[in-house]
């Protein structure tokens, strides 16, 4: 009887396993994962206005990855677009601060773009598409900034349609950067591009020879990016940081995120008392160095007044144009001798830098994670972008 039972049971289990395996009709990648025929693309047809398309999913080419997107963040450049169309894309397929899993490579696709080994399930990020520009190369920073380079989720519309991190698949094409992100968890994978912009711009800020180890510096702005800004600079092993906002659950965060101190902006009338009041953060010292990190044309004319002589400053806001700032060239620059110098997005070495600043943030206990404030499915992009824009949040993330 027990002879009988157990062929009755392996019988019972190659039958199970037999039809695991066999699922007739289903389309499966080299994952084993399942590609269906379409992906939903989160379009922007209109201002202030995402609809859900469906598109036809296009073959893989010998250098093409497909990719199953896990998640993608709100950028403010996301909604700048939203709001306004300051690109002139509409329609288009918008997010570039995505993450996913590889369900289809082409046959020629080997290692990312740092030689790491790229292999169907593994987790990847996009940084620019640089158009074989010879100038702009992984190891050499400094021949010119990546402004006239191209990005995923910001991409004029094509046949293609997959363009963008807002939408159930990507396809990456052939030339495009990519990297190998496996070892990171989701949210902070989501985080990458934010960061990379801040590891830049304490890099420009390190070239001036001024920001160092005890060195007293001022953050204006506690968003997302001044927010990072902080915890950059705290992973670098500088303590000595001042956080100026006028939102005081901000000023709560740059706490967690590693200022010493705060000032809220709401707390003093004209510019003259804030600065006193940064000073006195400082114990009665004006900053070493200053990142400007509101977008604010009023935040830039202020933000001198927080710098001593001889000290530093970079401005990192003004991803966009939002208009010009008064300042006065011999008070604010030439008489303090101050050294500025000014960021914008990032290169391919410091996408790869940021991955191990991501890793050394959480492993000194910085809450990086609880800069996503907002979860949303695809199908509510429009009510995450309200809230983004309402500011009820600090990072907003689409999650797939």
């Amino acid at each position: 009887m027990s002879n009988i039972n157990t062929m009755d049971v392996e019988a019972v289990v190659k039958q199970v396993l037999q039809s695991m395996l066999e699922q007739p009709g289903k389309p499966v990648g080299n994952a084993g994962n399942e590609i269906p025929k379409t992906a939903r693309v989160a379009m922007l047809t209109a201002l202030e206005k995402y609809e859900i398309k469906e598109f036809p999913i296009p073959p893989v080419g010998d250098g093409d990855i497909l990719v199953k997107v896990e998640g993608c963040g709100i950028c403010g450049t996301d909604a700048h677009e939203f709001k306004k169309d300051p690109f002139n894309l509409i329609p288009v397929a918008l997010g570039h601060e995505g993450t996913g899993e590889i369900v289809k490579m082409g046959k020629n696709v080997k290692a990312d773009s740092a030689g790491n080994p790229l292999k169907v399930g593994d987790k990847v990020v996009t940084c620019m598409i640089f158009k074989d520009n010879p100038d702009i190369t992984m190891f050499d920073l400094n021949k010119q900034n990546v402004g006239g380079a191209d990005v995923y989720g910001l991409l004029p519309d094509d046949e293609i349609h997959l363009n963008g991190w807002f939408s159930d698949y990507i396809l990456i094409r052939e030339g495009s950067t990519v990297f190998n992100v496996s070892d990171l968890d989701l949210k902070s994978r989501i985080l990458i591009e934010p960061c990379a912009v801040l590891v830049h711009a304490v890099e420009r800020a390190k070239s001036t020879g001024i920001l160092r180890f005890n060195s007293r510096v001022v953050v204006q702005g506690c968003g997302p990016i001044g927010l990072i800004c902080i915890a950059v600079l705290r992973t670098m092993g500088i303590e000595n940081i001042v956080a100026v906002d006028g939102e005081q659950k901000r000023l709560d965060f740059a706490r967690e995120m590693g200022a010493e101190k705060s000032v809220n902006f709401k707390d003093h009338k004209g510019i003259e008392a804030l600065a006193k009041a940064v000073e006195d953060a400082f114990g009665g010292h004006p900053a070493d160095f200053a990142f400007q990190c509101t977008g604010a044309p009023a935040g830039h004319s202020n933000v001198y007044k927080f710098v001593r002589n001889g000290g530093g400053l970079c401005e990192l806001g003004f991803f966009i144009n939002n208009g010009d700032a008064t300042i006065n060239p011999h008070l604010d620059i030439c008489s303090k001798e101050l050294t500025l110098v000014g960021s914008w997005v990032y290169t391919l070495r410091d996408y790869a830098t940021t991955f191990d600043f991501l890793k050394r943030a959480k492993g000194i206990g910085l809450p990086i994670d609880k800069l996503i404030t907002h979860e949303f499915p695809l199908e509510q992009i429009n009510e995450a972008h309200v809230t983004n824009l309402k500011m009820e949040g600090l990072k907003i993330a689409i999650i797939i």
